[in-house]
C-alpha cells in the first residue's frame, strides 16, 4: 500500500504529503517539567509537527536489583551510572505525561509517546493521543504490538538492532489485529551514528518487504540522514531534540538543539519541493520555453505552393511553435498549400495530403 495515507490529528502521513517530522525530547526533560516544557516550546518554534515523550515504566525492562549500567558522554565527562537509577530518575508519571499533552495541545504541537506496557498504551489512549510508537528495545515485545494494534490507533515501529525476519515479525503482529495503520521506521541503534552505518538504503528495503509506509528515526549528526530519508520515500523523520546539548544526561549531546532542527525542518521542506510531482510534464516554468527553444520543421529554401516535400526540403530552427522536428516523417510527401520563405516555419495549415 505505497499510496496509503493515516490521518494523525490534523495531519496526514502518506502519499504526497509533506513528511512528519518528530521532535524526540524522550528523556531529554530530566524529570523536570519545567525544562519539558520549554523543550516543547521550542520544538515548536523550530516547525516540527509533533513532539514525543517516553511514559514507560522502568520496572517494566529493569529490577532494582539489576547491576546493569549506562555509559555515556554528558558535560565534557564520561560517566558511568546505574541504568535503574539513570531511568527512574527521568520516569513520567501519569500526572506529568498528562500536563505535557495539555502544553503540547495549548502549543499547537501533536503530542505522542512511547509506552513499555499495557497500562502505558491504555492512559494513552485515554487521553485521546492520536498515535502510538514503539521503540526498538521493545520491537521483539509481540504481545505488546499485538496491545498496540487492537486500539485500532496508527502504530509506529522503530527498527534499531533489528533483522529481517524480526522486523516483519514485529509488522505482523500490529497487522494480525486487522490494524494496517503501520509506520515502520528504518533506525540504527548507535548514538550518534557514524554515516556508513546510517544505511538508508534499508527504507526502499522495508517498503518493498512490508508494503507499507516507512519512515526514518535519526541518531546521525546534522540534517543530511533526514534530508536523504525523505527524497528515497520516508513519510515520518524523528530526531532526538534538546534545549541544550550542555545539559547533563546521556542524550543531549547527540540530539539536535533548536538551530539544528529548525535547519532540518528547512532542508526536509526543501527536499519535498525538489521532489515535485511524479507526472511527466513540464514544469509550469518550463512551459514559455517550450515555444522559444524548441526546435521546428522549417524551410530550408523558398519553396512554391504544391511543391512536394522531401527531406532536402526541411531544416529545423526555433522557435517551437511549428511542426516539431519529431514530425519530419510524417510530413515528407506532402504538398505546399501556399508559397514558404527560406527558414519560414512550417505548419499544420501550409501542408496538404497528396491525393
Amino acid at each position: 500500500m505505497y499510496d496509503q495515507v493515516i490521518k494523525i490529528e490534523n495531519r496526514l502521513v502518506g502519499g504526497f504529503s509533506p513528511a512528519f517530522i518528530v521532535a524526540e525530547i524522550g528523556i531529554n526533560h530530566n524529570g523536570d517539567m519545567e525544562l519539558a516544557k520549554k523543550t516543547i516550546d521550542a520544538a515548536v518554534e523550530a516547525g516540527v509537527d509533533s513532539v514525543k515523550f517516553q511514559n514507560y515504566y522502568t520496572e517494566d525492562f529493569l529490577s532494582p536489583q539489576s547491576n546493569l549500567s549506562y555509559r555515556y558522554q554528558s558535560e565534557g565527562k564520561d560517566i558511568v551510572e546505574s541504568q535503574y537509577e539513570m531511568f527512574k530518575r527521568c520516569e513520567l508519571t501519569s500526572v506529568n505525561l498528562i500536563m505535557l499533552k495539555e502544553h503540547c495541545a495549548k502549543s499547537g504541537v501533536i503530542f505522542h509517546s512511547t509506552p513499555t506496557s499495557e497500562a502505558g498504551v491504555d492512559l494513552l489512549v485515554g487521553q485521546d493521543v492520536k498515535v502510538l510508537k514503539n521503540g526498538s528495545d521493545f520491537l521483539t515485545n509481540s504481545k505488546l504490538l499485538e496491545y498496540m494494534g487492537k486500539t485500532n490507533l496508527p502504530v509506529v515501529i522503530a527498527t534499531g538492532m533489528a533483522n529481517e525476519n524480526e522486523i516483519e515479525i514485529a509488522a505482523n503482529a500490529v497487522r494480525n489485529t486487522g490494524n494496517d495503520r503501520l509506520i515502520v521506521l528504518h533506525c540504527t541503534s548507535s548514538y550518534p551514528t557514524a554515516p556508513e552505518h546510517v544505511n538508508l538504503r534499508k527504507i526502499i528495503s522495508i517498503k518493498s518487504k512490508l508494503k507499507c509506509l516507512v519512515g526514518f528515526s535519526d541518531h546521525s549528526e546534522g540534517s543530511q540522514a533526514a534530508v536523504g530519508a525523505v527524497a528515497l520515500g520516508a513519510c515520518w523523520i524523528e530526531k532526538h531534540f534538546t534545549l541544550d546539548k550542555a545539559l547533563p544526561g546521556p542524550d543531549h549531546r547527540f540530539s539536535s538543539n533548536l538551530e539544528e532542527m529548525k535547519n532540518l525542518v528547512r532542508e526536509v521542506r526543501c527536499m519535498e519541493k525538489l521532489l515535485g510531482s511524479e507526472k511527466l510534464i513540464p514544469a509550469e516554468s518550463e512551459l514559455s520555453g517550450r515555444d522559444e527553444y524548441r526546435l521546428s520543421c522549417a524551410a530550408s529554401h523558398s519553396l512554391k505552393a504544391g511543391h512536394v516535400l522531401t527531406e532536402e526540403d526541411i531544416v529545423f530552427k526555433r522557435p517551437g511553435s511549428g511542426l516539431p522536428a519529431y514530425e519530419l516523417k510524417s510530413i515528407l510527401g506532402r504538398s505546399l498549400s501556399q508559397d514558404v520563405e527560406k527558414f519560414q516555419i512550417l505548419l499544420e495549415e501550409d501542408l496538404v495530403d497528396l491525393k
